[in-house]
């Protein structure tokens, strides 16, 4: 157990922000778990809805510090082009 007053506030800080950064990722997966299911249907309309709202919430936990640049990057891109096979081979 912490025995100074600096490192006691240090626990709950980060109590408190792992709380919070869980919360964020955990959003995150929900509009990417929405995106895959979207894909997996073949629903390219919302599988492109549902990719307008995933790469805005994978570029916002860049800014908040839960993800890797790089990392949302990649997801965004690999995203982005099965939305865009998907679009491309629907007839019509």
């Amino acid at each position: 157990m912490a025995h100074s007053r600096t490192a006691r506030k240090r626990i709950r800080q980060t109590a408190k922000r792992t709380e919070l950064n869980k919360s964020r990722i955990s959003r995150i997966r929900t509009f990417v778990r929405k995106l895959d299911d979207a894909l997996a249907r073949g629903d390219a309309p919302a599988a492109t809805a549902a990719f307008a709202a995933a790469a805005p919430e994978l570029q916002r936990g860049v800014t908040k510090g839960v993800l890797h640049r790089n990392t949302v990057a990649r997801k965004i891109s690999r995203l982005s082009q099965r939305v865009r096979l998907l679009a491309t081979s629907q007839p019509g």
